[in-house]
């Protein structure tokens, strides 16, 4: 049984970031050109990481629902949709997105030769929807002030919650991807009080240590943002990024959620805009607007790396020979050591 090789989603986190999403022309009869990179981004990730082979440059690449059958059809995961907009309190939008580049590196400008070159290849085809360079701001803070990721899962545990297994056999070493962009209000949240601050984040401010759960109000960020089923915490891995335009006064955080089903960030989601229960709302929407929303798959590198020009569906279980090693520094990293199909 052949093994299957992951895309890179819990390469470790890098100092620079392009998050790039982009939809299929309508009209296009170009997408050989996306179904082409599928099956070159190995090789791509290869010739720009090795002129700097400390540079840790990945790319992570994912398909929104319509992509999915515009470009490979059936079969398809199993709980692959659209982002799903949440009205509550605030509210979660649903913005277009077919293709998301999640690229990642210690150096921006390996991060935007990446970018480059993949516009290069399929510009023809697709339309820029959205384009986020995100950068690691001091001891991986947000511009809220506060540590963001403290609580990510590592090593064994990460594998663990973004790859799919046998619950979706036919995609196993996949993962699921929801992004959303948010704008936040510095200047209102600077008015807040930093202990009021900590009790909306449910964690301190200078230390980054959690508050007692006793201390926690039920609105905080972390309690909403704990999803429990029969008993076991349900976890998501995260590589939030901070972004700004000092010209523009814009300023944000832009999200990005992996695991190995979108319904546990889903729930998530809900928690913080609609409340839990409804109207116990995540109050740090009062500072911070999500602006755009979108879900896709990530399928294994192995998937990517068998994908044929021309309309027939690429065979998920091929092997991919020379794919990449699991530090991140090719972009092809081994979530499941033997995630196999029989």
């Amino acid at each position: 049984m052949p093994s299957i090789i992951s895309q890179s989603v819990t390469s470790k986190l890098t100092s620079a970031a392009i998050f790039l999403v982009v939809t299929l022309k309508p009209e296009t009869q170009n997408e050989d050109a996306v179904r082409a990179l599928c099956s070159d981004m190995a090789s791509l990730l290869r010739a720009i990481g090795f002129r700097n082979p400390d540079g840790r440059l990945s790319c992570v690449m994912g398909f929104g629902s319509e992509a999915w059958d515009r470009l490979f059809g059936e079969p398809r995961p199993a709980e692959l949709h659209p982002f799903r907009e949440i009205k509550g309190e605030h509210h979660a939008v649903s913005t277009p997105g077919d293709l998301l580049f999640h690229i990642r590196a210690m150096r921006m400008d390996m991060c935007f030769e990446l970018a480059t070159q993949i516009m290069s290849r399929i510009g023809d085809a697709v339309m820029t929807e959205d384009e986020v360079h995100g950068f690691k701001y001091f001891d991986a803070r947000d511009l809220l002030g506060f540590v963001d990721g403290t609580e990510n899962p590592v090593d064994q545990d990460a594998i663990d919650t973004v790859t799919i297994g046998d619950e979706d056999a036919v995609f196993a070493g996949g993962s699921y991807v929801i992004v959303q962009k948010y704008l936040h209000d510095l200047k209102a949240w600077d008015t807040v009080p930093v202990e009021q601050q900590e009790l909306i984040i449910g964690r301190k401010k200078l230390s980054d240590i959690e508050l007692e759960d006793a201390a926690k109000p039920i609105y905080a960020h972390n309690v909403l943002t704990t999803i429990e089923e029969n008993g076991e915490q349900l976890e998501i891995l995260r590589d939030n990024m901070p972004f700004g335009d000092v010209g523009k006064g814009e300023f944000g955080t832009y999200f990005i959620g992996y695991a190995r089903s979108p319904d546990r960030i889903e729930k998530m989601l809900t928690n913080m805009f609609v409340g839990r229960p409804p109207g116990n709302y995540d109050r740090l929407l009062d500072f911070s607007k999500a602006v755009t929303g979108s879900l896709f798959f990530v399928p294994s590198a192995t998937f990517l790396a068998d994908v044929s020009v021309g309309p027939s569906s690429p065979s998920p279980a091929a092997d991919v020979p020379g794919a990449g090693t699991s530090d991140g520094s090719l972009g092809i990293g081994s979530l499941k050591g033997e995630a196999a199909h029989e």
